[in-house]
């Protein structure tokens, strides 16, 4: 995927997030443009696996979004639940679909492909990018590998928006997508070690408290791996 036009997305982003929008529409609009399928939704879910949306591309990734959330199936759910990339490349051919439901319901409102890529930080799940196409068939080797890049994008970007207030610029805390992931991931690890709690719950309190002290969770993350910060 071209680093530049990641960069500009970055950009974008950071626009976004200043005039107080959410990330979710444009993060959506750039998946369909960069990926080249016809529509996308961002799906987050909590502990108790209660559902959101963050966003979409156009109206027919809403419905097709609502969907998911009324039925309780689809791909964005199965990609949250099992941790992986979920591909349903045939709903309009019943007896390969995935989703007996679902699929009918996507089929008829103008979707005949669905693919869900889950949203993780180790073994935190926060979600799932779903795309969607008008038309069937597989997503081809580059589209996949472009997903799978967009959907660790869509991750840092949930974590990094929602903290970043007064911490400098979205783009530079978005640099090291790995550095990011690795510094919340095991932050939460030993937050939830301190606390006797889960690890989503850790990472929410991770979240809250870089919130509370208008730092980039990432910063505060590091404070936590290198023992300078507790929360017992």
């Amino acid at each position: 995927m071209d680093p530049l036009v990641l960069r500009e997305l970055m950009s974008g982003l950071q626009s976004d997030h200043e005039q107080g929008e959410s990330p979710g529409g444009r993060l959506c609009r750039a998946c369909v443009d960069l990926i080249d399928v016809s529509s996308a939704g961002i799906m987050l879910r909590d502990d108790a696996d209660n559902g959101t949306s963050l966003g979409f591309s156009d109206d027919i990734a809403g419905k097709v979004e609502d969907l998911q959330f009324t039925l309780g199936e689809g791909p964005g759910i199965d990609a949250h639940a099992f941790g992986r990339p979920v591909l349903g490349p045939r709903l309009d051919t019943p007896d390969r679909s995935p989703w007996p439901t679902f699929g009918p319901a996507a089929v008829s409102a103008g979707v005949l492909a669905a693919f869900g890529f889950p949203l993780r930080v180790g073994v935190i799940r926060l979600g799932s990018l779903d795309l969607y196409n008008g038309r069937s068939g597989d997503l081809h080797a580059l589209q996949l590998a472009d997903a799978i890049a967009m959907a660790d994008v869509v991750t840092n970007a949930v974590i990094t928006v929602q903290e970043s207030a007064g911490a400098g610029s979205l783009a530079d805390e978005m640099d090291n997508p790995g550095d990011l992931r690795t510094a919340v991931h095991q932050a939460s690890g030993m937050i939830s070690r301190q606390l006797d709690i889960g690890i989503g719950s850790a990472l929410l309190r991770l979240r809250a408290y870089a919130y509370a002290e208008g730092r980039s969770i990432n910063d505060v993350a590091q404070n936590v791996v290198t023992r300078q910060l507790r929360f017992d």
